[in-house]
């Protein structure tokens, strides 16, 4: 979900070879990504869909986050359901089955993770790197305090940064 969220932000109109590979890359069959399986009205979709949930990951305030998630659980309006396909062990889904589009998909298991993520932190471990001129989100579930940049790289930058106004600032 990052990584589809990073690549749309970067280039709004990714080329659907290029959100397919991506797709794969993450465990999607590449069979499944072919043709009319995965058509321009497909990536034009699941484009949309990313862009919204590209909203969410972007929300620092936890109650307005879960209210979101909320209302996009809502739209989904699908009953969860385990799934086995393409080689992979029973999973939980939460789209509206083999017949959901890959935009429908994406909304709907983005909003189930988004969900369970938020509730096992009790809070917003997800948002958007807070160096200047960067943008990337980024998911914090790891150990330590929470994240406020997408790489120790930003943060090392923004560090270096404010030590050198600090030293210019005093003299």
């Amino acid at each position: 979900m990052i990584d589809l969220a990073n690549a749309v932000l970067a280039s709004p109109e990714l080329p659907r070879a290029a959100l397919a590979e991506l797709l794969a890359r993450h465990g999607e069959s590449p069979d499944d990504l072919t043709g009319r399986a995965f058509s321009e009205g497909d990536a034009d979709g699941l484009r949309d869909a990313v862009r919204r949930v590209t909203g969410i990951l972007a929300e620092a305030d936890t109650d307005r986050a879960a209210h979101a998630i909320n209302a996009l659980l809502a739209e989904c309006g699908a009953r969860p359901h385990l799934s086995r396909h393409g080689g992979h062990a029973w999973h939980l889904h939460v789209d509206r089955g083999e017949d959901a589009s890959w935009a429908d998909w994406f909304l709907a298991s983005s909003a189930l993770a988004l969900a369970q993520i938020l509730t096992e932190y009790g809070r917003v471990p997800w948002g958007e790197c807070a160096a200047a001129g960067c943008a990337t989100l980024y998911l914090g579930t790891g150990p330590g305090s929470a994240r406020r940049y997408c790489s120790a790289a930003c943060a090392s930058r923004e560090r270096v940064a404010a030590h050198r106004r600090r030293k210019r600032a005093s003299g």
